[in-house]
């Protein structure tokens, strides 16, 4: 048997791993809430520790680091929960039509504009804890130009769906950075 480690393993001890109190049985919402928050909190630990470095590209010519999916993923919260379900008319904090991608181009090893970035996603999560709180059920509609028609129920379901992907993406930054590995 060797000490080797597992891509596996997790992030962070079990002892003090909160993604691990995610629920298994019961209702539909607090359960599809706690998928998300867990994604969530993945990525904050992808990002844990880090400063500039979370700037730091993948690799050229692509614009994709940890601070970039912080923005864009505060920009997808916005989105979804403010624009389409709330109905705010709202712009994205950091992309827009002239810029579709300034969600990663503009993350620089800044330390104002790092700080802005968490400061961004820290609202948007709130305002989505929120919103979803208060719906009456998760049938609750909303209206997208891409997609149509959604349900609370969906954009919850996307929404772990797309943390879980860029999560991937922060796996292989946060181990180009530093070496550190895990779930």
């Amino acid at each position: 048997m060797t000490n080797g480690r597992r891509r596996a393993e997790l992030f962070v001890d079990e002892e003090r791993d909160e993604r691990l109190a995610a629920r298994t049985t019961g209702d539909e919402r607090p359960m599809l809430v706690d998928f998300l928050k867990a994604q969530r909190t993945t990525l904050e630990l992808k990002c844990a520790g880090l400063e500039a470095e979370l700037a730091r590209r993948s690799v050229e010519p692509s614009t994709l680091s940890l601070l970039g999916l912080v923005r864009h993923l505060a920009d997808v919260e916005r989105r979804w929960f403010r624009c389409v379900l709330a109905g705010q008319d709202v712009p994205l904090r950091f992309g827009s039509d002239t810029n579709p991608d300034g969600d990663f181009d503009g993350a620089a090893p800044e330390p104002a504009v790092i700080a802005a970035a968490w400061e961004a996603w820290r609202a948007e999560v709130a305002f989505a804890d929120r919103f979803v709180a208060g719906a009456p059920d998760l049938d609750v509609e909303g209206h997208d130009g891409w997609r149509g028609v959604v349900s609370l129920r969906w954009v919850l379901v996307h929404l772990v769906e797309e943390y879980a992907r860029h999560n991937g993406h922060a796996d292989l930054l946060r181990e180009r950075i530093d070496g550190a590995i895990g779930v």
